[in-house]
């Protein structure tokens, strides 16, 4: 985006008008650009670098002992998990692998302690507890009856990353009662593989998403009443929904001890005696993939929303879109980075060449404001009507150079937070990367990136100076030298599909300016 704000572009033109009767220190600029650095570096540290979970002084959830809970499997063609009475736990994600080097799974709730739970609270009888015992009935079907007389069945079925939980109460006990349903997800935080992405807790109430970081859970507790909704857990590509599907809901997300807890329980459903009721539960486990999401949406109303795209989502995602469906063609998503770099630079031409045709005739126009710089270097007001009617008279703008860069600035955030969202960038190979969406481990393309903004730089310049080496104009220039060193450094923590773009933009940018030249010549 600097490739715009070289020392004839109108934005510095314009800033060396403002300041022609004003002599600065050379050390000035300098220090901007410095104060500028150390604040872009300590963003990047903030942002990039994984978090160690603060410490908590609260005592730690009580342990059941299960020994005596059986362990059966359920599984679909996308998940495998392990059931014990009211918990589901160690959910493996059969089409992701933990890294490109490795066959293991990708493992949700798979520490030791992790686990959704499932169950119901009763009023006026007794509920299945997390250390009952149930009878296995076969066909993923279990069934359990109280001292009271009432008779439970729990069947759970799987379809692609939706778990479905039905409990089945039939009450035989002589009396009504009630029973109220409840879910809860417990889990520790998972920063170290969410750099760049706020994770945590989330939850869907009354329509709205909220989310609550892991930084935020370790301070304080948070509770929603909403007529339905779902809760759980989001990291950078996974996330673990529980929601009941029944009115009248509380949820609460806090931590508790070393681990982290998402509960939802729903108003109680009265069982009148000899009546038999169900009530459904839905647990998502799986990855933040759009298209995905859309499909579990049918079962958890709102899960479909909970993908955060940023400011510029309506960016973010036709470039998403567009960037799997180049994928589908060639197969490898380096080079469908490049093809749609290559699609938006092709898009932005009319813009660009605009900006070009400015630059051009703002550098004609240099010796004309000289003249009327030093003509009325003691009247501002004179100064500026003289330079408006410059700028009318040859039509043209101070920002009209700057047009491309300004879009760019969005382009740029879309596509930072498309690639840090998207789960198919992850073990995305290109040349000698393993993986498009972590940093460049041999730092080769945020070297060529710095290389190429500096020959765009150099290619861009004029071969004229500025007359007078302290003014505005001078130091902006000997300070836009170091922007390409200040980019590698910034760029060289950004995903490598990032950097990857802005490599191929600035080439394809300094192709287009030598084919703008020969026209404009």
């Amino acid at each position: 985006m600097v490739q715009y704000m070289d020392k004839n572009s109108g934005f510095n033109m314009w800033n060396a008008n403002k300041a022609t009767t004003q002599k600065k220190s050379p050390f000035s600029g300098f220090l901007w650009w410095t104060m500028i650095f150390i604040a872009a570096w300590w963003l990047v540290g903030i942002f990039m670098t994984p978090k160690a979970p603060l410490t908590d002084t609260t005592a730690p959830t009580a342990v059941e002992d299960l020994s005596s809970v059986p362990t059966v499997a359920v599984s679909s063609e996308k998940i495998n998990a392990m059931v014990q009475g009211l918990r589901i736990s160690n959910i493996k994600l059969s089409e992701y692998t933990q890294s490109a080097d490795t066959s293991e799974l990708v493992s949700l709730l798979g520490g030791n302690g992790n686990f959704v739970e499932v169950g119901l609270i009763s009023t006026g009888s007794v509920s299945p507890v997390a250390t009952t015992v149930w009878n296995n009935a076969g066909d993923n079907t279990y069934t359990w009856r109280n001292p009271n007389g009432v008779n439970f069945t729990r069947h759970i079925g799987t379809d692609g990353y939706v778990i479905t939980i039905t409990d089945t109460i039939e009450n035989k006990s002589g009396h009504d009662a009630a029973f109220a349903p409840y879910a809860r997800i417990i889990r520790e935080n998972d920063m170290k593989s969410s750099s760049g992405i706020s994770t945590g807790a989330i939850a869907y109430v009354n329509s709205d998403i909220e989310e609550e970081p892991w930084a935020r859970l370790d301070k304080k507790s948070f509770a929603y009443s909403t007529t339905s909704g779902f809760t759980g857990f989001a990291d950078q590509y996974w996330e673990t929904i529980v929601s009941i599907d029944s009115p009248d809901q509380t949820i609460r997300v806090k931590k508790s001890g070393d681990k982290y807890s998402a509960d939802t329980a729903a108003g109680a459903v009265t069982v009148a005696n000899g009546e038999t009721k169900s009530i459904t539960t839905n647990i998502f486990a799986g990855p933040r993939d759009q298209d995905i999401l859309n499909i579990a949406e049918t079962k958890i109303a709102g899960i479909a929303e909970t993908v955060d795209y940023g400011w510029f989502w309506f960016l973010a995602r036709p470039m998403l879109w567009l960037l799997n469906a180049i994928h589908h063609v060639v197969m490898n998503y380096g080079i469908a980075i490049i093809i749609m770099t290559i699609l938006l630079r092709i898009l932005m031409w009319p813009l660009t060449r605009k900006s070009y045709v400015s630059m051009a005739t703002m550098q004609k126009m240099q010796p004309e404001m000289q003249r009327i710089q030093k003509l009325y270097a003691n009247d501002k007001m004179r100064l500026q009507m003289e330079m408006m009617k410059l700028y009318q008279t040859h039509k043209t703008s101070p920002m009209s150079g700057c047009l491309p860069m300004l879009i760019q600035i969005p382009i740029f955030f879309a596509l930072y937070k498309a690639l840090l969202v998207s789960v198919q960038m992850r073990n995305a190979h290109f040349l000698w990367i393993h993986d498009l969406s972590a940093m460049d481990p041999y730092f080769i393309l945020p070297i060529l990136m710095g290389a190429t903004m500096w020959l765009q730089q150099r290619l861009q310049s004029s071969s004229s100076k500025p007359n007078n080496s302290n003014d505005a104009l001078a130091q902006t220039q000997r300070m836009m030298r170091w922007m390409p060193v200040l980019f590698t450094v910034m760029f060289a923590w950004m995903p490598a599909g990032l950097v990857l773009y802005w490599t191929v933009s600035n080439i394809f940018g300094i192709i287009q300016m030598q084919i703008i030249k020969k026209k404009t010549k």
